[in-house]
């Protein structure tokens, strides 16, 4: 099956609502100020919502708990009838996933968050994933929609204009890197050189040396 059939394919798919329904309720999310001067840990936390979460293999995890803590980490959002961008940024990252070699998967992880997640179901996501082949160590996840658009904002994949915010085709197509023990973060295109997008995320790593020729792909 290639990509267009796959999308043809599932235009039609609707909620999992069982799957949905199996999510805790989110009564931890970040967000709100606190006037309280907090510890290292206490504002690494708050730094990211604890939402709730289903990955495309079933498994229910909370965002910073599960996914984010003590890791190495890429993030990008897309959604699975996307036919413009998203495929090329699926391909593009899978090209970055090849390039960390076996540190994918062991030490660095890589997240991807549907937009649609009324429409894009553990299964669909699942089936994302195995026409792109993708390795082990990365996921993608869908929740409530709530919860991922409280995920989307806070972590700035946001436009401020509120018109073009709304329009998912106008979807902000870059990466959030980063390394949470240390506090280090970065965003890139998605579409960037996948050499350089993985020589940008040792860089933030103790005595990390700057990529000296960055590149896009044309």
């Amino acid at each position: 099956m290639n990509k267009r059939d796959f999308i043809k394919k599932i235009t039609g798919a609707s909620l999992g609502i069982a799957a949905l329904s199996a999510l805790p309720s989110n009564s931890t999310a970040a967000g709100s100020f606190h006037p309280v001067r907090m510890s290292r840990d206490e504002r690494r936390k708050k730094s990211f919502p604890n939402v709730p979460l289903i990955t495309h293999e079933g498994e229910v995890v909370r965002f910073y708990d599960d996914l984010i803590k003590d890791k190495t980490v890429l993030i990008n959002f897309m959604y699975a009838r996307c036919g413009d961008i998203c495929p090329g940024m699926t391909a593009n990252l899978k090209r970055v996933q090849k390039a960390f070699g076996d540190r994918a998967g062991r030490d660095i992880f890589m997240y991807s968050i549907t937009l649609e997640p009324e429409h894009d179901t553990p299964s669909t996501l699942k089936a994302y994933a195995e026409l792109f082949r993708v390795k082990p160590g990365w996921k993608f996840l869908t929740g409530r929609k709530n919860d991922i658009e409280l995920l989307r904002r806070q972590l700035g994949f946001f436009f401020s204009d509120p018109v073009l915010d709304q329009d998912k085709t106008q979807h902000i197509g870059v990466v959030k890197y980063g390394i949470e023990p240390l506090e280090r973060w970065g965003t890139c295109p998605a579409l960037g050189n996948p050499k350089y997008i993985a020589e940008y995320v040792y860089w933030m790593e103790p005595h990390g040396q700057r990529p000296k020729q960055p590149e896009m792909i044309g």
